[in-house]
């Protein structure tokens, strides 16, 4: 795949995005949010307690959006930070590159095109535990009307510094009583690029050894209907050669 295919791509998965920061050191300490945060009270329902745990991650996400679909496989190896991709180019060709991030400058410019999907993927697949990384707190303002469907569910505000990759993003995470995520919405703080505005149910929840995900996103970019679901998902624990489902 050569840069303008992999920019092609990439453009996709910004119009989905959920793209903040996209710093190298994806795993700060907990401690960097407030203790008593309710972002830190749902990543712990997501299983942020027993991440250490996790030895590497694979999944694929898959886009149907008003621009077309696009599926990117994905390996993780949090400990390393290192990151496996596969993908098809314009052509239909399968494409795969693997890349330590923290040695991310010294990569080939196509290599560097692929981090920001991978980041915005990510965003989708563990958001929880995302804005606790990234040491942002959050702001319950109570039980609300849910943006999509029925029902009503507590609204925590996440509202990003105005700084970093795209400053002043805003999540709103709507939370059960369980602490599930159950819809979120996500208004983009810089006027450009696309998307401004996000809404997606979050559903068909599976555990993926002592991760909770959500497998499958209904809603609307900008007006126009999405759906972003994950497919292949499966961990690798500490000490294990095994791979488990999710199931």
């Amino acid at each position: 795949m050569n840069l303008n295919q992999i920019q092609a791509r990439q453009k996709m998965s910004r119009l989905v995005g959920l793209l903040a920061f996209g710093i190298l050191a994806i795993m700060p300490a907990t401690s960097r949010a407030e203790e008593s945060s309710p972002t830190i009270e749902i990543a712990k329902a997501f299983g942020l307690d027993s991440f250490g745990q996790i030895e590497a991650i694979r999944y694929t996400w898959n886009v149907d959006s008003p621009i077309g679909k696009a599926s990117n496989k994905w390996e993780w190896s949090p400990k390393t930070d290192t990151v496996s991709y596969e993908g098809k180019d314009k052509e239909g060709k399968e494409v795969k590159a693997s890349y330590k991030r923290s040695e991310l400058s010294s990569q080939t410019d196509a290599v560097k095109a692929i981090d920001p999907m991978f980041v915005n993927d990510q965003y989708w697949l563990l958001l929880p535990f995302r804005i606790v990384w990234d040491g942002v707190p959050g702001t319950d303002e109570s039980t609300q009307k849910l943006p999509l469907g029925d029902g009503s569910a507590r609204r925590i505000v996440v509202k990003y510094p105005e700084a970093g990759y795209q400053p002043g993003d805003t999540w709103d995470l709507y939370a059960g009583p369980d602490k599930r995520i159950q819809a979120i919405v996500y208004h983009r703080g810089a006027p450009t690029p696309p998307p401004k505005l996000v809404e997606a149910t979050y559903e068909d929840y599976k555990k993926a050894g002592p991760l909770l995900i959500s497998m499958d996103h209904h809603g609307k970019v900008d007006g126009k209907d999405l759906r972003i679901y994950f497919t292949d998902v499966s961990v690798k624990l500490s000490g294990s050669d095994k791979w488990i489902n999710a199931q």
